[in-house]
């Protein structure tokens, strides 16, 4: 008889299959010591992390993937950032204190990272930023007015990413951003706009190394496209040894960083695709964190030895898109109806494992200005109502699409198929292949489809228009509402937060009567990691920065 063999989860098995398919790919160079194959005492710890992908690419004008997004918080550094306050649930962790402070300039309780200081217009017009002197970049050069300017200049040329953020600041041209000096920079907006200071706390506002990226440019990309697609120019704590895709990524942490190197030298980011097997991975001790786990998996890993879940309050939801575009979903009665018919007791129990809470309203319940208004209950009597008030009392016919990609969406269709053959009505479901997911939900294609996202910026106005603004790319439900389109129209232009704040749940009561979404659930984010790793702080962007991270 022939015995299979175990796998081997060790720590010292994984690091050196790490070792030998960076050799295959070409980057033999590196050497073992690199990879991690030298003595432990000859160097710190490294932090290993089983994720689902490698980042794709690390331009921060185009990429938004989850392996990119991981990789941008520690290659880069923005000019503030929010303070962070312990977390409720958690003593072990922080996270970004993202309240309302109308007493603090932008509304925001921040700290300087590239920017030692800042001074801001009261009516939110204009914000001027003193540089620290002496940052360097990966590439040794210093930090200097022009750099900003040049990355915002990149933005107004590409108009991808960066484009979202000069729109969202009615921006007029590059010449809204200007050097006053070699370490002092001032942004002078058309208007007021109270998004100012808040936009320079996101994630994919960072600072570029423009010395290091006018270098590599050429004729046919005077911006360095290809270059940031594979390397790093900022000023960040880490910088980047190597990128394999569909491998792994390995990230040095820089002795000469401004605020100090990283306590964890060396990160080691691997492409592991299946779940499970990063489970077994971050129980056998091979990896210290195991990123993007079923809510069943995190469960089990709640009683494993020697790792440790965190489940925080997070901003991503979870929703069903209803088109207006289509009948009878152009009826607030019917979308109503499919809010009230949906099982969310049932979803949340058997399917997320207490990992996530209800959505109550139209964006996310941990930001400033947020009001519950679609708080909808497990109730097919009221669900039959609504649809009787219509002439549907006999119910109808139609289709929802879900992601062949997430495991969660497939029996969560089931089980709301099978709720609504109680009212009459009858889906039939279609699945979609992941890589062409999003292009039937950009396309508005599908009368019902799933869809996940998160609005980085914690802010009513940010959040609201970005799904519900009838002109907006990300409207993805086809809603239009004149007064809501008025509402946020006014909230863009008031930096008094107590009056834009009054103008957003004026919104937001709209927005959850007339329910273009079906309202399911505010997934928390959860941090699976070896016990003796410590430092988690969560962002609102959903991403780890492994600066924050030391073994204790």
């Amino acid at each position: 008889m022939t015995l299979k063999q175990t796998p081997d989860f060790s720590r010292r098995s994984f690091l050196k299959g790490s070792a030998g398919t960076f050799a295959a790919s070409g980057f033999s160079a590196l050497g073992f010591e690199l990879m991690g194959a030298a003595p432990v005492a000859a160097q710190s710890k490294p932090l290993v992390v089983a994720a689902l992908a490698t980042p794709q690419s690390l331009d921060t004008e185009f990429d938004g993937s989850l392996g990119t997004i991981d990789m941008i918080g520690c290659l880069y550094d923005s000019l503030i950032a929010f303070e962070t306050v312990p977390d409720p649930a958690f003593d072990t962790v922080r996270r970004e204190d993202v309240a309302d402070y109308p007493e603090l300039p932008g509304n925001v309780n921040i700290v300087g990272k590239l920017a030692e200081s800042w001074t801001v217009g009261e009516d939110g017009s204009w914000a001027e930023f003193k540089l620290r002197e002496g940052v360097l970049s990966n590439w040794g050069n210093e930090l200097t007015a022009a750099d900003v300017v040049w990355t915002w200049e990149r933005k107004f040329a590409l108009g991808a990413i960066g484009g979202f953020f000069t729109s969202l600041l009615s921006m007029s041209g590059p010449e809204n951003i200007t050097a006053v000096d070699t370490y002092t920079v001032r942004f002078e907006l058309p208007q007021p706009n109270p998004l100012l200071m808040k936009l320079q706390l996101n994630l994919y506002n960072n600072i570029l190394d423009s010395t290091k990226c006018k270098e590599m440019a050429t004729e046919d990309d005077p911006w360095a496209r290809d270059f940031l697609a594979n390397e790093s120019a900022g000023f960040g704590p880490y910088r980047l040894a190597a990128l394999a895709r569909g491998q792994q990524a390995v990230l040095e942490g820089r002795e000469d960083y401004y605020a100090g190197a990283p306590a964890i030298r060396q990160i080691i980011y691997k492409e592991v695709p299946t779940s499970a097997t990063r489970v077994s991975l971050l129980q056998g001790g091979a990896v210290d964190i195991a990123l993007t786990l079923q809510p069943l998996e995190i469960e089990r890993l709640a009683s494993a030895p020697g790792v440790v879940t965190e489940t925080v309050d997070a901003s991503p939801m979870f929703w069903i898109e209803l088109n207006t575009a289509f009948e009878p979903f152009d009826k607030p009665e019917v979308r109503q109806a499919m809010n009230y018919a949906f099982p969310r007791t049932q979803v949340l129990e058997a399917i997320y494992r207490g990992n996530a809470k209800p959505m109550t309203g139209a964006m996310p319940d941990i930001y400033p200005g947020f009001k519950p208004t679609a708080e909808f209950t497990d109730d097919l009597g009221k669900a039959r109502e609504l649809l009787a008030s219509v002439g549907l009392g006999d119910g109808f016919s139609s289709v929802l699409a879900y992601n062949a990609g997430d495991p969660i969406q497939e029996p969560m269709a089931i089980l709301f198929q099978t709720s609504l053959r109680e009212i009459g009505v009858e889906i039939s479901l279609k699945k979609i292949p992941a890589g062409t997911f999003f292009n039937e939900v950009s396309g508005r294609t599908q009368p019902m489809i799933f869809f996940s996202d998160t609005p980085w910026c914690p802010d009513p106005g940010y959040a609201m228009q970005l799904y519900f603004d009838s002109e907006t790319f990300s409207n993805y439900s086809n809603y239009a509402n004149p007064r809501v389109d008025e509402l946020l129209g006014q909230a863009a232009l008031s930096a008094d937060n107590a009056e834009r704040f009054a103008m957003m749940a004026e919104a937001q009561e709209l927005i959850g009567a007339e329910a273009p979404w079906i309202f399911i659930a505010y997934p928390g984010y959860t941090l699976a990691r070896r016990e003796s790793l410590k430092g988690f702080t969560y962002y609102t962007s959903n991403n780890l920065r492994f600066q924050d991270f030391s073994y204790g």
